[in-house]
C-alpha cells in the first residue's frame, strides 16, 4: 500500500515582486489555485493541510470551494521557515543566504522540519492520498529527505506557485519522487515563483 503526499506551493501573492514572503493572494494567483484545484478533482483527498500564513490559508480556500470534498486544516508543520542553517560542506554561494537569518529561525525550521517528516513521511496500511498546501522551503525539505541528501541541499530546489508535487511512501522501500515542480495545469502566463538565475 501507498501513501502520497502531494505537494502544492501556494498561489502568487500580491507582495512576492517586492521580496516579500506572504501576502494576499493577486488575481493571478488566485487563477492558479483554481486550475491545480481542476487538477486535482479526481483525487481522492484522505486529508488536506495547508500552513497559516495568508497566501497558503487563500489557496486552501480557493481549492475547497472548487472541490466540495475536502476539508483544508491549518497546520503550523506547514509554515514557511528556514529547514537548515550553514554548514561547511555547502558551497560558498550558498552561505551569503543566512546573512540574515538568525540562529532561533534556524533551530525552530529544524525542529519544525523534524516534526513535518514524522507526521507525513511514514507508511499507510491502505492507500492514502493527503494533500498539502505551502511553501518552497518545506516542499524543498521534503524532496531532500526522500533522497536523504544533505541538510543544506534543500536550497538547490526550487517550485513555482501551485505546481505539484508528488512523493510516494511505502514501508517495504524508500520514499519515491513522482513528479516535481509539475506546472502541466498552468498556461504559460501564469508560471510565476520560479527564481530568476543569478550568476555563481
Amino acid at each position: 500500500m501507498s501513501h502520497y503526499l502531494y505537494l502544492v506551493r501556494h498561489g502568487e501573492h500580491q507582495d512576492a515582486e517586492h521580496g516579500l514572503r506572504d501576502g494576499t493572494l493577486s488575481e493571478r494567483g488566485k487563477r492558479q489555485a483554481t486550475l491545480i484545484a481542476d487538477r486535482l478533482s479526481g483525487v481522492p483527498f484522505d486529508r488536506v493541510c495547508h500552513s497559516p500564513l495568508e497566501a497558503a490559508t487563500s489557496t486552501a480556500r480557493i481549492m475547497r470551494d472548487r472541490l466540495p470534498a475536502i476539508e483544508p486544516e491549518p497546520s503550523t508543520l506547514l509554515f514557511d521557515c528556514i529547514p537548515s542553517g550553514p554548514t561547511t560542506e555547502m558551497p560558498e554561494v550558498y552561505k551569503k543566504f543566512f546573512g540574515g537569518i538568525t540562529e532561533e529561525e534556524i533551530v525552530a525550521g529544524q525542529a519544525q522540519m523534524d516534526d513535518a517528516v514524522a507526521e507525513w513521511f511514514t507508511p499507510s496500511m491502505n492507500d492514502r492520498h493527503e494533500l498539502l498546501i505551502t511553501h518552497n522551503a518545506v516542499i524543498a525539505w521534503f524532496v531532500r529527505e526522500v533522497f536523504q541528501a544533505p541538510a543544506w541541499r534543500w536550497m538547490g530546489t526550487n517550485v513555482a506557485h501551485t505546481s505539484l508535487t508528488i512523493v510516494r511512501i511505502r514501508s517495504a522501500k524508500p520514499p519515491e519522487l513522482v513528479t516535481l515542480n509539475d506546472l502541466a495545469h498552468l498556461p504559460v502566463e501564469l508560471r510565476t515563483g520560479l527564481p530568476v538565475p543569478q550568476p555563481l
